[in-house]
Parts: structure tokens; sequence; C-alpha cells
């Protein structure tokens, strides 16, 4: 271990936790020196690393930050743990169980001063940090539409929240990113087909500042693994497949045509197609370097609280909707919870 390196504890060793594991093993500048799970490390994977059971003997080994990536209804209790002892944390989304929990998190980091981030992964696909790019240099000159597609097999290590705060929560947080636009209201409709508490299927549809409209149709009851996302504007079209790391640009076309039956379509038409060729680096591993740089007080890209705050309200306001069979203003969502 160096002196130099910053000490790095991991909460819980679930199928994330082992991939966090694995990239804080091998994070330049970082030592992994604790993890904490009461099941102790079934499956081999603390990489020498002492295993404790319990949150308070992780942070009496010394940290400068932990990753929380413990069941989502305990964020909120380890979460409040780490901040009164002074430790920076990234919490893998979604941030908290509930808005209110989320807000409680984030009034205690603030009141300390304290580095922390969630874990909203998809900011570091590089097909949608790609996306975005292009969209702040106004290459599909204003935007109208956002429309994701999140679906594949149910995952059982999930039992505490549904499909809106597990999966749904990717798409909300990278449809305001990439637009650079917030959720005005919201409206949706969900499902439970699986025979548990929660639902497992929704289909939303948002409106966000500007007039910006999102679709999400997000489920874990498919066979077919889809990761799409998909964002038309003026000029055209992105498609970003989040699976691939694929970006692809279609262009409205400029090339009149003497076909009639496509002639007297005045919309638009058919024009280029771009597949762009763009670095792929895993999207968790720059996650990590991104967090470590802010502990280390360098300008850095991390999701903040208050953002995963925000994200866990437009999750909250989607299954008010469902519920109620009303549009909600994420204003009203917001003060619905304080």
């Amino acid at each position: 271990m160096s002196a130099k390196n910053l000490r790095a504890g991991l909460i819980g060793l679930g199928a994330m936790g082992r991939n966090h594991a694995r990239v804080l093993a091998g994070l330049d500048g970082v030592d992994l020196v604790g993890v904490a799970d009461p099941m102790g490390d079934q499956h081999g994977v603390a990489q020498g690393a002492p295993v404790v059971p319990t949150v308070e003997e992780l942070i009496a080994l010394g940290l400068d930050y932990a990753v929380v990536v413990c069941p989502t209804a305990l964020h909120e209790e380890v979460g409040l743990k780490l901040a009164e002892a002074g430790v920076c944390a990234l919490i893998e989304k979604p941030l908290a169980h509930t808005a209110e929990a989320a807000r409680n998190l984030v009034e205690a980091f603030d009141a300390r001063g304290l580095v922390a981030g969630v874990g909203h992964i998809e900011r570091y696909n590089p097909a949608l940090q790609s996306l975005r790019t292009r969209l702040e240099h106004g290459d599909l000159g204003e935007v109208y539409q956002v429309v994701t597609r999140r679906q594949g097999p149910f995952p059982h290590r999930i039992a505490d929240v549904g499909v809106v705060k597990d999966l749904a929560t990717h798409d909300i947080d990278l449809t305001g990113w990439v637009t650079g636009r917030t959720y005005e209201s919201i409206a949706a409709h969900t499902v439970s087909k699986s025979g548990r508490p929660h639902e497992d299927m929704v289909a939303a549809v948002g409106m966000l500042t500007g007039g910006v409209m999102a679709n999400h149709l997000v489920n874990w009851l498919s066979p077919l693994k889809e990761r799409s996302t998909v964002v038309t504007g003026d000029k055209g079209c992105f498609v970003a497949d989040t699976l691939t790391a694929d970006l692809t640009f279609y262009a409205n076309g400029a090339i009149n045509t003497e076909w009639e039956a496509l002639r007297a379509f005045r919309g638009v038409s058919e024009g280029d197609m771009i597949r762009y060729a763009i670095p792929k680096r895993e999207p968790l591993l720059v996650e990590h370097e991104r967090f470590r740089d802010a502990v280390e007080g360098k300008e850095s890209d991390i999701v903040t609280l208050s953002q995963g705050l925000r994200t866990v309200e437009v999750a909250e306001a989607t299954l008010r909707s469902a519920s109620t069979g009303e549009t909600i203003r994420l204003s009203q969502a917001a003060e619905a919870v304080r």
C-alpha cells in the first residue's frame, strides 16, 4: 500500500458489489482497505482486504471514502453513519428508497462538507457521453423527444424495490443529463405480473423543461435484453445502444424525390446515417476514476446527491401517477414528501 493513496472501503458484496471490488482493487491512487458484509466474502472477491460484518467496524479501519452497494432500503442508514464519521461516499443508485430518505442523505453530507455521489453508471457509458457532447454542440438542433427502452429478465438480486426505482431511475437520470433539462410532469401506468409485491413493468410519459417530451418503457419480464435511447430533434435523431456503447445518427434528408407517393409526405425524409467510432472504456471504471478525483479535490463530473434526490422524486411521482391515474407535476410531488 502507498501512504499517499486514498483509503477506500466497500459496503456490500452482492452481484454489483463484486464488480465494485474488482474495480477498486485495481484503481490507481486508491487502496481497498476493508469490506463490510454480514454474510462475509462468499465469493472470494475481497482482494485480500479484511472483511468485517458491520459498517462501524469498517469505519474503524480509517477511510477516506466508502462505496455503498448494499440493498437500497439500507442506503439511508449506512450513509448517515458514514457522514457522521466524516467519510465521503459513493452510493449506488437509486440514492435511497424514498425521497425523504434521499433528502436526509443530501443534508447530512452537505452539512459536513463531504464529497458524495450517486452511482448512476449510464452517465459514463461511452455512447451517452458522446451523445451528450453532440447535443451540447447543437448537432441535433432543437431537441423534441427522448424515447428509452430498457427491458430484460428479472434480476433475482433485487428484492426491496420495483422496476421503477431499480431500472427506470437509469432512464430518468440519463434523460435529464443528456438533454440538460429537468422533469416538469410525469404520467405512468404500471403492472405486476411476476407475483412480487412491487411493479415489474412501467410505461411513462414525461414533459421536460423547454417542451421536450420523454417516453420510457421499462420492464424485467422479457427474455430480450434491450437498452436503447433515441433522441429526436429538428436535424434528425440519435440512437444510443448502451449495451454495445454504439451511437448512430440518422440525418434528415435534403434531397428531393421524384417518387410521388413519398413526395406527398410533407415531413422529414431519410438522409445519411452515421455510426460513430468512439472510445469504449468500462463505465464502472470511469465512474470510480471520477469519484476518486472528486475526493482528491480535483474538478470532476460526478452525479451529486442533489441530482440523485431529483431522480428519486421523479420515480416516486411515476409511482404516484400509476396509483392515482393522474399526471403529476414534479413541484407538487416534491412538496408532498417535505
